[in-house]
């Protein structure tokens, strides 16, 4: 099996969410080696390893360097561990794929034949972001052949940068979160009546990070709306002090819990809730929680996040402002027996287009395209200060293969639909679909700079 070596700013034991999924399934196809962020730890500098699936190693450097993330301090003592335990591992012909641009300094060295972007969020937007991630990103976007977005506003921003952007918006595992499915595991079930048993009818859910994307004065007034609505906010909190989470009676903080638990805690739920701050930090975001909401027949509540709004406003209710956000929970919780039937056909019928698998087969579909047009690796990668100057430009393909990526987004927007929101950003996202009919005759797609600036301005 090829090499597939994944550097994440996330860690896989961490909230299971676009990485695990997306990788664990590649690594049917892949040996997918995960390194994560350096840990500072006392003494020399080694190498944790473990495997949480089939067929995937997880790395976690712990080094004495107090720099956090992949800083260029780190760089000095990660290329040696890392160079030894690829010499070991037979990574002479490998596929690289960068969760965080900041690693890029690591590929020097790399016999990569294909470079994977998946930009999963707009991390230089976020709160912390190293000053270098938009230089990073910058040279990343330049030596990969494939990018993928997770959804369509990040598409939009990084279509007219590279010449094969993929929009892949994060999906589900339907059958996980099944309500059918969820309340049959008795010992589960138990486990969730522990944490929110005591919490009387009805229960707004939310389960997610915790951080500055959450509009906590938003949850605030949520609950001083109505002392009878029971909070239930369950997620790691990082990046903001929880001394400052709002304190209600109501409001439970239950803290991370296992993926394995979340449906359980769901079918728990009334209204599952989307309660993010529209801000830089979340302008970009494409919610997978909210597929995995649906999946669990419950009904959807959430504040104008722009990817929501484009994917999900005919199954998920939007609305703006507290006043707007609270009246939402209330028409959601007095919804009539028969629309609260018809609701929930449509968000299955929703849910059934977005699946991991099928995300990951399109994503390994891709990939193999990539591979058929490189030759195999005799060398490995220029050495840093040399890459930017050597692969200037990504390698154009002659014939994107975006159908089945494209696709199933483009399924849920109706090109005829009257909302003005939806309208401009179907025809970009489905303008790939026609294209890949027309470039197999045409020639290779234009780089950045000639018509594709004229597409984009369409």
């Amino acid at each position: 099996m090829p090499l597939l070596i994944v550097f994440s700013h996330l860690r896989w034991n961490f909230v299971f969410q676009r990485p695990q999924h997306l990788l664990s399934r590649l690594a049917r196809h892949y040996r997918v080696l995960f390194i994560e962020e350096p840990v500072r730890s006392e003494g020399p500098a080694h190498l944790e390893r473990s495997s949480p699936a089939p067929n995937v190693e997880v790395l976690r450097p712990r080094t004495p360097v107090d720099a956090a993330g992949f800083h260029d301090d780190q760089l000095p003592l990660l290329k040696p561990l890392l160079a030894e335990h690829l010499a070991q591992a037979g990574a002479d012909d490998c596929v690289v794929w960068f969760y965080t641009p900041m690693a890029l300094p690591l590929l020097a060295g790399l016999a990569a034949r294909a470079v994977v972007y998946d930009c999963m969020d707009e991390l230089a937007a976020f709160k912390g972001a190293p000053r270098q991630m938009r230089q990073r990103e910058n040279g990343l976007l330049k030596v990969a052949q494939l990018v993928l977005t997770g959804g369509p506003s990040l598409y939009e921003a990084k279509r007219v940068l590279h010449s094969r952007v993929r929009c892949l918006p994060s999906a589900v595992d339907a059958t996980h979160y099944a309500a059918e499915r969820a309340v049959q595991c008795t010992e589960r079930m138990q486990r969730a009546a522990a944490l929110q048993g005591a919490f009387a009818a009805p229960r707004l859910g939310y389960f997610g990070v915790i951080d500055e994307r959450l509009d906590t004065d938003l949850v605030a007034r949520i609950a001083d709306a109505d002392r009878a609505w029971q909070l239930v906010m369950v997620g790691p909190v990082v990046k903001i002090d929880p001394k400052r989470l709002p304190q209600r009676p109501n409001i439970r903080w239950l803290g991370e819990q296992p993926y394995e638990l979340l449906p359980q805690l769901v079918a728990g739920w009334d209204v599952c809730l989307i309660p993010f701050a529209l801000n830089e930090a979340t302008r970009w975001i494409s919610p997978s929680k909210t597929l995995e909401y649906l999946a669990a027949g419950k009904p959807v509540v959430s504040t104008g996040v722009h990817d929501v709004k484009a994917l999900f406003s005919d199954v998920v209710r939007i609305a703006d402002g507290a006043e707007a956000f609270i009246d939402a929970i209330r028409a959601t919780l007095q919804e009539p027996a028969h629309h609260r039937a018809e609701r929930l056909a449509d968000m299955q019928a929703c849910v059934w287009r977005y699946s991991w698998d099928d995300a990951a087969e399109a994503v390994h579909r891709e990939i193999q395209a990539v591979l058929a047009m490189a030759p195999r690796c005799e060398r490995p990668w220029p050495s840093q200060p040399a890459l930017a100057d050597t692969l200037a430009v990504a390698p154009a393909l002659t014939q994107p293969v975006a159908a089945p990526i494209v696709a199933p987004l483009a399924a849920t927007l109706d090109p005829d639909a009257a909302t003005p929101a939806i309208a401009p950003l179907v025809a970009p996202l489905v303008a790939p679909l026609a294209d890949a009919a027309a470039s197999a005759t045409a020639g290779p797609p234009p780089r950045p700079g000639g018509e594709r600036k004229v597409a984009a301005a369409r």
